[in-house]
């Protein structure tokens, strides 16, 4: 099993940035992926950003089009802690963020964190 417990959400004005984290407790050297999905108010929830764990030349990312160059996705393994740097949100960025893993048997999900930018 593994515990994700996300923090750092809360109101970011335009040109501001804001960095959520993803602490990972529990079976996480079973994790092959972490990322970050949003879920906006009578939305779907959606990828936001993907890091999967690569070979010696390191970690794959992957980003939804919409907050490539703006947003970074990263991870301090001896922190067990995935991180999100968001810079320059857009109101349309609103949103509750969830903190995702997968250890190839299941997901697992955190428990959102809110992030509301203001124009």
């Amino acid at each position: 099993q593994v515990q994700l417990v996300e923090s750092g959400g809360g109101l970011v004005q335009a040109g501001g940035s804001l960095r959520l984290s993803c602490a990972a407790s529990g079976s996480i050297l079973s994790i092959y992926a972490m990322g970050w999905y949003r879920q906006a108010p009578g939305k779907q929830r959606e990828l936001v950003a993907l890091i999967t764990t690569g070979d010696h030349r390191g970690d794959n990312t992957n980003y939804t089009d919409s907050v490539k160059g703006r947003f970074t996705v990263s991870k301090d393994n001896a922190k067990n802690t995935l991180y999100l740097r968001m810079d320059s949100p857009k109101p349309d960025n609103t949103a509750v963020y969830y903190c995702y893993a997968d250890d190839s048997n299941q997901d697992y999900w955190g428990q959102g964190t809110q992030v509301t930018a203001s124009s």
